[in-house]
């Protein structure tokens, strides 16, 4: 079932997919080249490495939930999910990148608490796949 729903909920989970996507093999590529050196001094490549990782990772899981949303609009558990990953991604992602480049310690916190986001963000799944709301058994989501 194909529900129309121009600039709706799931044209605008697929543009923040698509934004964390292009923005995750943007920041991956620049870190791998143009701030190689910069990230190598300060021993944080690998930071800036799980930065990238976990949103694409995300970008990735939350083009599937905009999928999802296209076919079960009335889902109420997607908007929340969605909700979860952004601001999971943003802070987890973002305080590492930041950490990464010198930024100050303070923002160590800021990457607990965007990880913790994210996972609920997958709970979150997990209550909409069981939700009455979410698939029924056998139907590919």
């Amino acid at each position: 079932m194909t529900v129309s729903d121009p600039g709706g909920r799931h044209s605008k989970m697929f543009s923040f997919a698509s934004v964390l996507g292009l923005t995750g093999i943007g920041l991956g590529a620049f870190g791998a080249h143009f701030l190689k050196a910069t990230l190598e001094n300060h021993g944080s490549m690998e930071t800036w490495s799980t930065a990238v990782e976990y949103q694409l990772l995300h970008a990735v899981a939350f083009l599937a939930v905009a999928v999802w949303a296209k076919t079960d609009p009335a889902n109420p558990w997607l908007a929340r999910i969605s909700v979860a990953w952004i601001l999971g991604t943003l802070l987890f992602s973002g305080s590492l990148y930041l950490l990464a480049l010198g930024g100050p310690r303070i923002l160590g916190p800021m990457t607990p608490l965007g990880g913790a986001l994210l996972m609920l963000g997958w709970a979150l799944l997990l209550v909409a796949v069981r939700s009455r709301g979410g698939a029924e058994p056998g139907q590919v989501i």
